[in-house]
């Protein structure tokens, strides 16, 4: 199995600025691209994250890639608040809750194969079926 699970920050990044979002401007020169376990993602997650977990996440995304802490109260924020709720029905549905966006309803079917393919390989490390709702 290939290395995954192991990058602080996004690979390929990208601004991730919604100008929508008018509750979390983004801040001039920032970018809110993936950063900690779970990728936190978008000013409109940045922001609401650092206001629940004391940390200004619209001036200071880095923080979640720099400090270990931050990183894992950020992957926790978003977890329970996104995902969580979804667990049960299946794997497919977390990754709507965390990429749906931008891999579900064909938008980027390699990338929910990858997903998958990745989910039933440690699924089959751990010794525990995968279940029914594999893709989203």
């Amino acid at each position: 199995m290939h290395a995954a699970l192991c990058y602080t920050e996004e690979i390929k990044k990208s601004r991730y600025c919604d100008p929508k979002a008018k509750q979390w401007p983004c801040a001039p020169g920032r970018q809110y691209y993936g950063r900690g376990p779970l990728q936190l993602t978008w000013n409109y997650n940045y922001g609401p994250c650092g206001r629940a977990n004391r940390f200004d996440g619209l001036k200071n995304p880095d923080i979640v890639a720099r400090n270990r802490v931050v990183a894992w109260k950020a992957a926790l924020w978003f977890w329970m608040k996104n995902v969580r709720p979804v667990v049960g029905r299946g794997f497919g549905p977390t990754i709507r809750a965390i990429n749906g966006a931008l891999e579900c309803n064909g938008k980027n079917p390699a990338a929910v194969k990858a997903r998958v393919d990745f989910y039933r390989a440690y699924c089959k490390r751990f010794g525990v079926a995968p279940g029914p709702n594999l893709t989203c």
